[in-house]
């Protein structure tokens, strides 16, 4: 299983909606706001007028209220501009948040337990790895790029309308290699310790877990060390002349601008070892942040 969030482009959706009350709320600022308040000032002459006109016992008893009526009802925003010009300083801001600062994402499938687990709600900080134009994606400002062991979101090589979550291994320029399930970067194994068992709650099971550090990031994995590390149905994709495959893994260089990820429940994540590399263009954001599991409150927190 993957870890994915398949949507129907609802960054597109929320901009074509904000576009929407943007039109809309001009259109009020500058002609419909405009035109109630002339016919307003209309309507209280002429009841005003009205009311001059007429002898004092015919007048209204309380003038200033009907007056105030008569202008209330001619101010009077119609309901499509309530709804559209009304909503726009909500949905922008809405918009700016998702678009440049955080955007949340839901965990459906089980490739990074035991960091996530299905049903985790997750914060991914989306001025990590570059500010980029929402909707066209294009990076405006350089601001930081993936390191080892991050947990990263991005738009699947293969399909860019559903968003991975999976962790960064390889950078730029890296000979990767997963032979007999251990891990090695430019040729130096990466550090592995048994760390106890993970249950599965969902599936009631125990499973092997082992500490692993990329980089700086020390996390947990799920493996399974005595079971066939061969690698089936490989995908084709571009660079695939960069990877050699054999009986007991893959050897990858990493081309320029993309990086080699891998999920952390290694015997059940469909990753960089099946499908290839993920591009720069297709970055998302570094996710950091659980704010709610209804399963088990207990998970919410920061990770790595």
């Amino acid at each position: 299983m993957d870890d994915s969030s398949t949507s129907l482009n609802f960054a597109l959706i929320l901009f074509v909606l904000l576009l929407i009350c943007f039109s809309a709320w001009l259109a009020e600022r500058f002609y419909f706001l405009p035109a109630r308040r002339r016919l307003a000032a209309e309507r209280a002459s002429a009841f005003d007028a009205q009311q001059g006109a007429l002898p004092p016992h015919a007048r209204v008893g309380d003038s200033g209220a009907a007056r105030e009526a008569v202008v209330r009802d001619a101010l009077r925003q119609p309901i499509w501009l309530e709804y559209t010009a009304g909503l726009f300083p909500v949905i922008a801001v809405v918009f700016f948040l998702r678009s440049f600062l955080v955007e949340p994402f839901k965990i459906p499938s089980g490739s990074m337990i035991p960091t996530l687990l299905i049903g985790d709600l997750i914060l991914v900080n989306k001025f990590s790895y570059g500010v980029r134009l929402p909707v066209v994606h294009t990076k405006v400002i350089n601001v930081g790029s993936p390191q080892r062991g991050d947990v990263m979101v991005f738009r699947y090589p293969q399909n860019p309308s559903q968003d991975y979550i999976k962790r960064v291994v390889g950078l730029p320029g890296d000979k990767v290699t997963y032979e007999n399930k251990r891990l090695r970067i430019n040729d130096a194994e990466v550090p592995l310790a048994p760390a106890g068992e993970f249950y599965d709650s969902d599936r009631l099971t125990y499973s092997r877990q082992y500490s692993e550090k990329l980089g700086e990031i020390e996390h947990k994995i799920l493996t399974e060390l005595d079971k066939p590390s061969f690698i089936s149905a490989v995908n084709a994709f571009p660079f695939r002349d960069q990877c050699n495959y054999a009986g007991g893994g893959v050897v990858c260089t990493v081309p320029p601008g993309h990086y080699f990820v891998m999920g952390d429940n290694r015997e059940n994540s469909l990753d960089s070892r099946f499908w290839g590399f993920v591009p720069e263009a297709n970055l998302v954001g570094k996710a950091f942040f659980i704010w709610m599991n209804f399963s088990d409150f207990k998970r919410i927190g920061r990770f790595h």
